[in-house]
């Protein structure tokens, strides 16, 4: 009977013990709780939230207050022509999207981002002059500490390319609606540079006037051989889609 109950308890504490590995695995690796995808309704929120500034973490780029839509026209609409940049005390950021596939977890969305995103943006009332955007890619911050520090010596390669940057290729019309706090869509025709090798890129946007900040956000696809990318490796890694999402909120004011 003794050892009955020796083997029934040592086999409460290994099912325990299962429970907890269980728990602690989707807590830290399969929690859905990674950013929403980049939008202007958010980014034009985040305006009106008490902590509006960035965190370089991936959990703070995901909070934005819910009061103010997109929709909405700007209180104030100061004339457009001049030089805009991105403002620090609001949520700036570039990140990425990437499809992964971890051993005895599954497939989860790796999000990535950085706020140390900087540049100037110069613009007449009817058309953009010039635009060029660097982000620190040093700073990009995940959800796992382990991710960010492979992206130094794998894939993106920080520690020999620590910046990417977009510069638009010419002057552009703007949307008669921006000035007036319309939501607009726009399409940026420009450079990357990314990982050593610049290519010329058209990046699906979305910009709004509002209270005095100019709110810009996009989306691109990335193939990572266009850019001399190798997939990055390790031991828990079982697989990695051959693209990722690159993503940018600019909240620009005049400087």
């Amino acid at each position: 009977m003794g050892n009955r109950k020796v083997l029934l308890g040592a086999a409460g504490g290994l099912v325990a013990v299962a429970v907890l590995g269980v728990f602690a695995v989707w807590f830290f690796l399969l929690r859905s709780d990674e950013p929403a995808k980049v939008n202007l309704e958010d980014a034009v929120s985040s305006l009106s939230s008490p902590t509006a500034k960035a965190s370089t973490t991936v959990q703070a780029s995901n909070s934005s207050a819910a009061s103010t839509t997109a929709g909405g026209g700007s209180s104030t609409t100061p004339g457009l022509a001049g030089t805009w940049a991105p403002d620090t005390s609001k949520t700036n950021f570039l990140g990425y999207r990437v499809v992964e596939e971890l051993a005895r977890v599954g497939t989860a969305t790796a999000v990535g981002r950085t706020s140390a995103v900087t540049g100037s943006v110069v613009l007449t009332e009817t058309e953009v002059k010039s635009a060029k955007i660097t982000a620190d890619l040093t700073q990009l911050k995940s959800d796992i500490n382990m991710r960010d520090g492979q992206l130094r010596n794998q894939a993106i390669e920080t520690s020999k390319f620590p910046t990417a940057t977009f510069e638009l290729s010419g002057a552009m019309p703007l949307p008669a609606g921006l000035a007036a706090g319309q939501a607009v869509d726009v399409t940026l025709k420009g450079k990357l540079t990314l990982h050593g090798v610049t290519k010329e890129v058209s990046v699906p946007a979305q910009a709004q006037l509002k209270d005095g900040s100019l709110v810009v956000v996009g989306s691109i696809d990335i193939k990572f051989a266009d850019y001399d990318i190798e997939k990055p490796r390790g031991a828990s890694v079982l697989s990695i889609e051959d693209h990722g999402i690159m993503e940018l909120q600019l909240v620009l004011s005049k400087s």
